[in-house]
């Protein structure tokens, strides 16, 4: 037995309003379908699926973090603060061969957006 891929990943968020505002509008991912309280967006490629959940969210900056594949890692992570994200770690070249940047969204989860270096 083995771990297939990755279908989704689950954010737990105070109000879907901002979430979408960053998520979906800032970092372009699109709507699916809404059923009460959740939100289902899907990657451009279709890869995988991001599910917002409007309940208590429990943010914590040492927990498990997202990295998104975007096109240019600088101008994402300004569309996301504009949206309302907080920068942790400003857009940088690590070591991995990946330019990278960490942020919190609107709710406090971390998550990263990274791209191959040029």
């Amino acid at each position: 037995m083995t771990v297939r891929g990755l279908q989704r990943v689950i954010v737990s968020v105070a109000d879907l309003g901002p979430a979408l505002g960053l998520y979906r509008d800032a970092l372009g991912f699109t709507e699916k379908y809404r059923a009460g309280e959740i939100v289902m967006l899907g990657s451009e490629a279709g890869e995988f699926e991001l599910l917002l959940h409007q309940r208590p969210p429990t943010p914590g900056i040492a927990g498990v973090a997202v990295s998104y594949v975007v096109d240019d890692v600088d101008a994402m992570t300004a569309a996301a603060e504009k949206a309302g994200a907080s920068v942790v770690d400003a857009p940088a070249d690590q070591p991995w061969g990946e330019r990278q940047a960490v942020l919190t969204d609107v709710d406090g989860h971390v998550f990263c957006l990274v791209a191959p270096k040029a």
